[in-house]
């Protein structure tokens, strides 16, 4: 009986939107523009969101970085105390690496911007990034050919180099890159590896456009000592090892190599990926709440056009509401009908500003290297958005229908 019910009043509502093509398609507008604006916006946020937390998983949620700089400072940032810190020397490393006991791996990174050669062919302002052994443990990555380098290659300082998959087409058009020697800053490496191609990153430069060369290489092209070259040590915690308690332990060691006595503040920075994943939850919510205001009024519109359009739905069809209420028609079977007409008309707005919603991606995704996806949940989102909207904006009107006198229906002009 309920299906019936239902069948019969969908019917109704199709036959009603047929025959008012043009009420109904200016009906449809507010609902089309208002879905579109609030997926588009849900649809982008949660592609940035996936993007920028992929990019931070690769960072590791287990490493601590110590660096100059904090990630994150309040209002008061006391810049004059941070420029005068000293930067993470190579030495401090190893002074880590022989008293820690929470970490699991070291690893020591600078980097700065040289020209390549190879031939004829250059690429101007190129990342160099000159990295100890163990930097492959904390920063993972694929090659696509060749192999990493040995540990005394590292130590020794040979000069070696693993380039991303852009350097490599932007040097090597038409060659194998393996066993060539290039010219880093004038200084000559064999390329003995090229890293796999990562695509872009959301977070700093990808490897597809970095060389990465042993660290006492990379001293006689980068100046360790330089601000510039943004020196950082990486630590990563053993697997039963917080984040906290490594933090504890490097802080003590830091301040004992640099010997700071008990009262002073530190110079130094222990960053960890929770300081930015912080900062970018409160941006998101920013941003998916601007969506709602924004896709809101569109809907409000759309809604109020829809209770315009059914109560003129409802004038035009008092005597067939007459004649149905007299063949017995119950009041729940007129509101039903009605809501069903209502929120068909949205939800057929609403599929219309997900259809368009999902070429605006296919769009975005050819013009952009960063993925943007319409998620299912976000399509359940519009449509759920849609009914709810037909049935808020139609109940009235329904209600109004529902109510009427069959007598005084069938009387009416």
């Amino acid at each position: 009986m309920l299906w019936l019910l239902f069948k019969e009043s969908i019917l109704f509502a199709w036959q009603s939107l047929v025959s008012n093509k043009l009420r109904s398609t200016l009906s449809l507008l507010g609902i089309t523009i208002g879905i579109f604006a609030i997926i588009l916006v849900f649809t982008i946020v949660d592609s940035l969101e996936g993007n920028i937390r992929g990019s931070l998983q690769s960072l590791g949620n287990n490493v601590v970085y110590i660096q100059k700089w904090p990630w994150s400072f309040g209002a008061d940032y006391p810049w004059w105390k941070y420029i005068n810190r000293p930067t993470p020397q190579y030495f401090e490393l190893d002074e880590i690496a022989k008293r820690s006991k929470s970490t699991e791996a070291l690893a020591y990174r600078l980097g700065g911007r040289r020209t390549l050669k190879y031939k004829s062919n250059a690429i101007e302002n190129a990342v160099v990034a000159g990295v100890s052994y163990d930097f492959y443990k904390i920063k993972s990555f694929d090659l696509s050919a060749g192999r990493y380098f040995t540990r005394n290659e590292t130590e020794a300082g040979y000069h070696v180099a693993i380039i991303g998959t852009e350097i490599a087409k932007g040097l090597f058009p038409n060659e194998d890159p393996i066993g060539k020697e290039i010219k880093i800053a004038g200084q000559k490496a064999v390329v003995i590896g090229v890293i796999k191609k990562e695509g872009e990153s959301m977070l700093g430069v990808s490897f597809d456009y970095q060389v990465n060369i042993p660290f006492n290489f990379a001293r006689y092209i980068l100046d360790p000592r330089s601000m510039n070259a943004d020196p950082v040590i990486y630590a990563k915690a053993k697997p039963q090892v917080s984040n906290a308690e490594m933090i504890d332990e490097l802080t003590g060691i830091l301040r004992s190599i640099r010997k700071l006595k008990p009262l002073a503040e530190p110079n130094f920075a222990l960053n960890e990926i929770s300081l930015l994943s912080q900062g970018f939850d409160a941006l998101f919510s920013v941003i998916g709440i601007a969506g709602w205001i924004i896709g809101g009024f569109s809907i409000l519109v759309g809604g109020f056009g829809i209770a315009n359009i059914m109560f003129v739905s409802v004038r035009e069809r008092i005597n067939i509401i007459g004649i149905q209420k007299s063949l017995g028609a119950r009041n729940s079977f007129i509101l039903f009908q009605f809501l069903c007409e209502s929120s068909l008309l949205s939800l057929i707005g609403g599929g219309f500003g997900l259809i368009l919603t999902y070429f605006i991606t296919l769009l975005a995704k050819s013009a952009m290297e960063m993925e943007i996806v319409l998620s299912g949940a976000n399509i359940i989102l519009g449509l759920s958005i849609s009914v709810l909207i037909g049935i808020i904006s139609g109940f009235v009107p329904a209600y109004t229908a529902s109510q009427l006198d069959p007598v005084e229906a069938i009387r009416s002009n």
